[in-house]
């Protein structure tokens, strides 16, 4: 039998997937939202597909703001958004 391959949700449309296919968002110690892209940081995560609609759909459903714990603000929301971008060009 091979090894069992842990499946998230994406906070954006529900489905689930394997942790590769996905990117961790996390709240640091510190209250900071960030992009996990290695997925190993210390934090309570979410995890999001590699597109940015899908954190549109987060963002609209507070998805996000409920794994979380915590209300985020618009700029991050753009920030994030960014740096989504920036890893879809790089793939």
């Amino acid at each position: 039998m091979g090894k069992k391959i842990p499946l998230r949700q994406c906070v954006g449309c529900r489905e689930m997937k394997t942790k590769k296919e996905m990117i961790r968002v996390i709240k640091t110690p510190e209250n900071e939202v960030v992009l996990d892209v290695k997925g190993k940081q210390n934090g309570r995560g979410a995890y999001l597909c590699f597109c940015a609609e899908c954190l549109q759909k987060a963002r609209r459903s507070k998805g996000l703001e409920r794994s979380l714990k915590i209300s985020i603000p618009d700029e991050i929301y753009d920030r994030l958004e960014e740096e989504l971008k920036e890893l879809d060009t790089k793939q």
